[in-house]
């Protein structure tokens, strides 16, 4: 099994999740967080004062999915939340040794 992070562009968040259960991929966590990396920031005015926003805010997604569907999941994510600016975020993946569902302790696929 694998976890696959995925950092986004908050307003793909609803095409990302539809394509995925598309696929199969009904369960996931999503996470609103703040980051940057090549984009930096940007300046904004407010009150007539320009100051800089050095985190752009983002979504991070999680699953967790067994191996077969890896590939899929990750040419899904690339393609539709891809917009070809900078700034369209990040995948990582890492694998996962052990999975257990705290109300029935089932364990590892049968957990997810």
């Amino acid at each position: 099994m694998k976890k696959v992070e995925a950092i986004i562009k908050p307003f793909k968040l609803d095409d990302v999740r539809e394509s995925l259960a598309e696929i199969g991929i009904t369960g996931m966590t999503v996470s609103e967080v703040k980051g940057f990396g090549r984009q930096k920031g940007h300046t904004e005015l407010y009150r007539g004062a320009e100051y800089m926003v050095d985190f752009l805010p983002k979504v991070k997604i999680e699953l967790v999915i067994q191996d077969d569907i890896l590939e899929r999941a990750i040419d899904v994510i690339v393609d539709i939340a891809r917009t070809g600016k900078i700034g369209d975020g990040k995948i990582f993946v890492t694998d996962i040794e052990r999975v257990i569902r705290i109300r029935t302790g089932e364990e590892n696929e049968e957990a997810v």
